[in-house]
């Protein structure tokens, strides 16, 4: 590794041993990294320093902001994190908003200012936000003032988060106030370019928050992969799209994506299928980014919007499909790009264009990734033949202080978790998760933090939840209740429950009451048996 730039090593201190890292393949030249690298100087002011300062960026709710505009709120920015909190390289800064380009702002900030940024979903309760300070031992916070209240209890339980500054905020204290008082003008701090930019948290089987730590030449690398190759954006493009800044696959897709070839992106605060439509309508946007989910919903609507400008269309999150595809294409003549990604890998890994489109196939491996079909004892398998996913390229698998980064790395490759077989073509093509991690409507929702909630509540004795099939969301949460003596089924107030104690997109969709949970004799519950067939 490089010297680091970072003060605070707790970064490099926290890595796992380079004896469990994958291994990282850099054979393309456009993936040759230089020993220093600041992600923000290459994402966003060279554009200034190449006199394109005044092309259009970020534009949200009533404002436009322009290359040379973001960096001087960037500068602004990193300048009260400097000066005003005392951040130094290393440290780690939570980011909590909704879709703004405020929250873009603090996001490069925070990079150019040497320290890791720690992006969280809004939707996150204190108890999860909690988990997520604690394991990365947050010292600061940027927190949109509309979601001050769960960040303020998890503080109260964890006073390692010693400073959180509200922005989109008219207090003197506030964000803005501060970046006022602030010149326009930073020097980046000269990182290493194995310095950790990001800590991505995602859920694993257990409900307890794994972190991906990725450098700052990994941002790079996902710049340089895919989109080149795969979406073919150009400076003129207007990206748009539903997901949260927080999930790497909306940081690449909403920020990192098109800042990297100089055009502008659309943030939206909320992004339901018919807000989405009436947004690309309305900004002329030429390339989205959401969900099948969302897409599925969206077709049926088509025909009410302008989308004449929209030019392409990826889906990833989770499995496209065919028939998905098909009633995206039938209503509005775009064909979708599907892609696999991981939030360990940072982006996606395997796609196609829609000249490869292939449906009921996810593609080939991205240009600097390699892919191969691996059986239970780690040895490749046969085209047509099942087997678990694993990918290799310049991005890869390193938690944070977590034993799982074991079980996520083999013999140098990553695996994803997935279940894949390669078919006669080449193609990649999805079969279905290989742990209980359910994935619904493009989220991520792990079934054991979804019992913790149900169990917390007084009806509740015991509980189960897995994923079952459903053609609109790919997976629906589903509970198995018993409940208390003297209790009555209440499906919705266990609903209300979840989504109070929880995230709330994680609540079971539905709910079935049993007498008893199956169970082995040593009492472990068999989730296998709740999902086989009545």
């Amino acid at each position: 590794m490089h010297p680091s730039a970072h003060l605070d090593s707790f970064a490099r201190d926290h890595l796992p041993p380079p004896e469990q890292w994958p291994e990282l393949v850099f054979d393309r030249p456009e993936l040759q990294f230089g020993p220093r690298l600041n992600a923000a100087t290459e994402l966003l002011d060279r554009w200034v320093e190449q006199g394109q300062g005044q092309r259009p960026c970020l534009q949200g709710a009533g404002m436009r902001w322009t290359y040379a505009e973001l960096q001087a709120e960037a500068n602004r920015i990193a300048n009260v994190l400097v000066h005003d909190l005392g951040v130094v390289p290393g440290h780690r800064v939570l980011l909590r908003g909704t879709n703004t380009p405020q929250l873009a702002a603090c996001w490069f900030a925070v990079i150019k200012a040497g320290a890791i940024a720690v992006a969280t979903m809004p939707l996150l309760r204190a108890g999860e936000l909690g988990k997520v300070i604690a394991k990365a031992e947050v010292t600061h916070a940027l927190c949109d003032a509309a979601l001050a209240d769960e960040l303020a209890a998890a503080q109260a339980q964890h006073p390692v988060l010693k400073h959180i500054v509200h922005f989109r905020s008219s207090a003197p204290d506030g964000l803005e106030a501060r970046a006022e008082r602030q010149p326009a003008m930073f020097t980046n701090v000269d990182t290493a370019s194995d310095d950790c930019a990001l800590i991505a948290f995602t859920s694993g089987t257990t409900g307890q928050p794994k972190g991906t730590m990725h450098f700052h030449r990994d941002v790079l690398a996902i710049c340089r992969c895919w989109p080149p190759h795969c979406l073919q954006a150009t400076a003129e493009d207007v990206f748009i799209g539903s997901p949260p800044l927080a999930f790497t696959f909306g940081l690449g897709g909403l920020l990192l994506f098109p800042m990297s070839v100089g055009a502008s992106a659309v943030l939206l605060e909320k992004a339901s299928p018919e807000l989405l439509l009436a947004a690309i309508a309305e900004h002329r946007a030429t390339v989205c980014f959401t969900a099948p989910t969302s897409y599925r919903a969206m077709a049926p609507l088509v025909a009410q919007h302008d989308l004449r400008a929209l030019r392409k269309c990826v889906s990833a999150g989770e499995a496209l499909p065919a028939a998905t595809r098909a009633l995206w294409k039938e209503k509005s003549g775009l064909e979708l790009i599907d892609g696999i990604g991981a939030t360990e890998l940072l982006h996606i890994f395997i796609s196609h264009t829609e000249a490869t489109v292939k449906p009921g196939a996810t593609g080939r491996p991205v240009p600097g990734y390699q892919a191969c079909i691996l059986d239970d004892d780690g040895r490749p398998l046969p085209r047509g033949q099942i087997g678990r996913l694993a990918v290799k390229g310049p991005t890869g698998c390193r938690y944070l202080a977590d034993d799982r980064q074991r079980q996520y790395v083999h013999d140098g490759w990553n695996l994803t978790g997935d279940a894949y077989l390669l078919d006669e073509d080449g193609d990649f093509v999805y079969q279905a998760r290989t742990d209980d991690m359910i994935i619904s409507g493009g989220y991520n929702i792990a079934g054991p933090e979804v019992e913790a909630a149900l169990l917390s509540h007084p009806a509740v004795a015991e509980c189960a939840v897995i994923g079952v099939p459903d053609e609109e969301r790919g997976q629906l949460v589903k509970a198995f209740v018993v409940l208390r003596e003297g209790h009555a089924p209440d499906v919705a107030a266990l609903q209300a429950h979840v989504k109070a104690t929880i995230a709330p997109y994680k609540y079971p969709r539905a709910i079935e009451f049993r007498d008893k949970l199956p169970r082995t004799e040593t009492g472990k519950l068999q989730r296998f048996k709740l999902r086989e067939p009545a």
